[in-house]
């Protein structure tokens, strides 16, 4: 008999809402006009859809639409706000003002940009977390120093979960006249993001972390004084104030729009269901389970996130005996990479508790017959694999 399937990946991807679905549809074949055409109806119907997304992501995170510039995905908007802001500085002769201060947690879409600038001469401090995953404050402010452009902190961790202090962050940001910018596709639509009280310069977001479709994301840019000048990184057409060129997907941003409005009117009971369930999904794997470990913060943490550590168990091979649920090891970006994942490194974790961590996401849609399910199936498998002796060999 086949095996129920349970998705507890949200963190890789989430499914579409079913009213996110049915609003995008008529973009596809009635409202197929391009936003761009002004010049009849066909072209105005269409921007006045974006326009009205625009407005719906704005509001999640207390913007201005004009503030809010649709791109990819939260990659592309984490590039456009790392690149584009220090190739401004560095075109503008600010040669001083080189340097990135960021998290050695870091998803690889931010990580990866800071590198590429390291070659082109850019100077970038990592800083280490705390065994908790967040960041000491203190040294955050010590790595500041009058050559320093650009913070970049991930809002809520994609493996663990932890979220980041950004208001105390942001506040000595914008004291010292430095850009704060924040990669948020993890914590948007989960947790109260508000742009102004946590003096956040830039913001990168992505539909498809909540319940919108692939392919579309937003990144938020300050407007106002002192202005923030970003070098586009596609050129073409002067799309979205001329940063960021290309013919607007209007069913997607009409998804992502919707989907920031859902999230904003019911994070409030869903972070309190989910977060009964993953409480329930811990109670239930620690009942029936010794040596397990959470990894990050419990208290600052995503409501749906869990990560534990499964002593004598490689994480591969939990996940090869219960391929009917869907987990990961970390990472979705990374999960052909065998190396431990560098943010539980970064937590101090040893090479072979790191390979022994699953995360468990659990999300919307997430019901408690399949949260017991899921239970069942691990404490079993993790027997199982106990039993056997398969101990792994990290040599």
């Amino acid at each position: 008999m086949r095996q129920q399937r349970v998705y507890l990946d949200n963190h890789a991807t989430t499914p579409v809402d079913p009213r996110v679905f049915n609003a995008m549809a008529p973009f596809f074949t009635e409202i197929y006009g391009n936003p761009a055409s002004k010049n009849h109806s066909f072209g105005s119907e269409a921007k006045a859809a974006v326009d009205i997304a625009r407005r719906q992501v704005a509001v999640l995170i207390g913007a201005q639409p004009k503030e809010i510039i649709f791109t990819s995905g939260a990659t592309e908007s984490n590039n456009l706000a790392i690149k584009g802001v220090d190739e401004t500085a560095a075109a503008g002769g600010a040669a001083e003002r080189n340097h990135i201060v960021t998290l050695a947690t870091e998803h690889k879409a931010v990580l990866d940009p800071c590198r590429r600038l390291e070659s082109s001469g850019f100077a970038v401090t990592y800083l280490p977390v705390r065994e908790n995953g967040l960041v000491d404050l203190e040294e955050l402010y010590t790595a500041v120093h009058g050559q320093t452009l650009l913070v970049t902190v991930m809002h809520a961790n994609n493996e663990i979960g932890v979220i980041q202090p950004l208001a105390e962050i942001g506040a000595f940001c914008r004291q010292k006249g430095i850009v704060f910018h924040v990669d948020a596709a993890q914590s948007i639509g989960k947790v109260p993001v508000d742009v102004s009280a946590m003096n956040i310069d830039l913001l990168s977001i992505s539909a498809h972390k909540v319940y919108g479709p692939k392919g579309i994301g937003a990144l938020f840019v300050r407007s106002g004084k002192p202005s923030l000048e970003l070098r586009p990184q596609m050129d073409g057409g002067g799309h979205e104030r001329g940063l960021r060129a290309g013919t607007l997907p209007t069913p997607l941003i009409v998804g992502l729009g919707l989907a920031c409005e859902l999230a904003g009117r019911e994070m409030e009971s869903e972070a309190a269901t989910v977060g009964g369930l993953r409480q329930m999904l811990l109670d239930g794997i620690t009942a029936g389970l010794d040596q397990v470990s959470i990894n990050g913060d419990m208290e600052q943490r995503l409501p749906g996130n869990l990560n534990l550590t499964f002593k004598d168990v490689e994480a591969e091979s939990l996940l090869q005996r219960i391929p009917h649920i869907a987990l990961s090891t970390g990472s979705a970006c990374t999960t052909a990479n065998l190396e431990p994942s560098h943010v539980l490194k970064a937590l101090g974790l040893p090479h072979e508790a790191a390979l022994s961590s699953v995360r468990f996401g659990l999300g919307r849609f997430t019901t408690r017959e399949e949260v017991e399910i899921v239970i069942e199936a691990v404490v079993a498998a993790v027997k199982s694999l106990r039993a056997s002796s398969l101990i792994p060999n990290f040599s």
